[in-house]
């Protein structure tokens, strides 16, 4: 079994840092995160910068970032105005193969964070995705508050997969199903995923992204490997948050999923000491420790 490690730290970890990390720490993050044989590393957004102040510098970094062969960088993007910025730069700079959109499975969520009905989210992405994969773009989609939110509280799992459906009926390859605020159990992941198995979805069309708010995210990455889930968003050093989701905590620690699969004999091609290496240098730049538990183990050998 082989499981492709989709790597969000430089765009979800780095998004609710209260500390402004320069454009150059950022291209060297990126460039580390390659090296230690990540092939999917999500480099920044084309969010407005007035809602993300810290990713304000997207086209700074793509302008000059440096790639590696065989890996991809996507960029997410909000809006059509987000999908200009992200088509001229890549018109500019090149590199820009792959674009995701964030949707939203409850109501209130969608109305704090996109500023539309969970109805009329879809009428701004499907022009989004329509234009994306004329010029040849992938598109990814991540529904958010897949088990919970935290104004509404729990959510049907038949809610989740309508509107999953919706956003891979757009035209998008993948859908990442995000534990937002990190209440997931397995039981929660089976469940869920059997209600896209009852609407038509194939697993193969699903990656997942889990918080460890609960210390969750670990339990449930096994639940859903065991589905036959091969994708898996995490971010080295367990960095990032939600910023339109205050009890969202840390995401997945790219070092425990890669210690975790690397024991089951699950092939990832990532160094799991190289990562943790990254995770430590950038907590000295964050000042403050990295949340991960592997990353803590190995800082004493390291």
């Amino acid at each position: 079994m082989k499981v492709t490690i989709y790597e969000v730290g430089p765009r979800d970890g780095l998004q609710n840092e209260s500390v402004t990390v320069p454009v150059e720490v950022k291209r060297e993050f990126v460039r580390r995160l390659a090296e230690a044989g990540l092939t999917t590393i999500e480099a920044t957004s084309f969010v407005h910068p007035k809602w993300v102040p810290q990713l304000a510098d997207a086209a700074e970094l793509l302008a000059d970032l440096p790639r590696a062969p065989g890996v991809r960088y996507p960029v997410l993007v909000p809006n059509e105005r987000g999908l200009d910025r992200a088509l001229d730069c890549a018109l500019k700079h090149g590199g820009v193969t792959d674009i995701a959109i964030f949707g939203s499975a409850t109501e209130t969520f969608a109305q704090r964070n996109l500023n539309r009905t969970l109805e009329s989210q879809f009428e701004m992405f499907a022009p989004v995705v329509e234009r994306a994969l004329a010029a040849g773009l992938r598109v990814r989609a991540y529904v958010s508050m897949c088990f919970a939110d935290p104004w509404e509280g729990p959510v049907a799992p038949e809610q989740v997969a309508r509107v999953g459906r919706r956003l891979l009926d757009l035209g998008c390859y993948e859908l990442s199903l995000g534990d937002t605020i990190g209440v997931g159990t397995p039981g929660h992941v089976d469940a869920l995923l059997d209600a896209f198995e009852d609407a038509g979805v194939g697993l193969d069309r699903l990656a997942v992204h889990f918080h460890d708010t609960y210390g969750q995210a670990l339990a449930n990455t096994l639940a859903a490997l065991r589905r036959g889930i091969t994708v898996v968003d995490a971010s080295t050093g367990g960095i990032g948050g939600c910023p339109y989701a205050k009890s969202a905590t840390g995401n997945l620690a790219t070092e425990d999923l890669v210690w975790m699969l690397d024991g089951l004999g699950v092939e990832t091609g990532v160094d799991v000491r190289s990562l943790a290496v990254t995770s430590l240098w950038l907590a000295d730049i964050l000042g403050r420790p990295s949340p991960s538990r592997v990353v803590q183990a190995l800082a004493k050998e390291l």
